[in-house]
């Protein structure tokens, strides 16, 4: 049997190259989407229960629906607009777009264009905590309709450089 080393061709993709940006669905027309600040984890996780039936032959399962959730934990930025939005928008039952972009793959029809996916959901849970020791971190937990959907998502220079710094010339740039 002939072994292929294709795991010498492999390369892992660093936590901060994966950003989340989130926009209220009806703000649409007048927002893009956006990323909160100072994020030190997220996470998507999607799960699926599955029912056992017990038959003559042995069990057999039958699976129920996926179940995707996303999280985001932050550090609280001064004068921060976004987690009030959604602080509101929990409140309000307002439906919320989130965008996943994995800025180590560039996709080829644009660009400031990422591989990602693309999820439509409702804020379920923030937390603020704030303890005298530490900044007030931010937790969020996001219930996703649906399973969401690949495809390629536009991520602005300034967003890419929020995300990681980006080389800079040593000349002028202006007054």
């Amino acid at each position: 049997m002939k072994k292929f080393e294709l795991q010498m061709f492999a390369e892992p993709v660093a936590g901060k190259k994966i950003i989340y940006l989130f926009r209220i669905m009806k703000n649409a027309a007048s927002a893009a989407g956006a990323q909160i600040a100072f994020v030190t984890e997220n996470g998507r996780t999607k799960s699926k229960d599955a029912d056992s039936t017990a038959t003559k032959d042995g069990s057999i399962r039958t699976p129920g629906t996926s179940e995707v959730e996303i999280t985001c934990t932050s550090i609280l930025a001064k004068g921060d607009t976004l987690i009030d939005e959604l602080e509101d928008a929990l409140d309000n039952d307002d439906l919320i777009e989130i965008w996943e972009a994995n800025l180590d793959e560039k996709a080829s029809d644009g660009e400031n264009k990422f591989k990602g996916m693309y999820f439509q959901g409702y804020l379920t849970e923030l937390e603020r905590t704030s303890n005298a020791e530490d900044m007030v971190e931010v937790s969020t937990t996001f219930g996703i309709n649906g399973s969401g959907k690949r495809g390629n998502v536009t991520v602005t220079a300034e967003q890419q450089a929020a995300a990681d710094y980006v080389f800079r010339d040593s000349v002028k740039t202006g007054a």
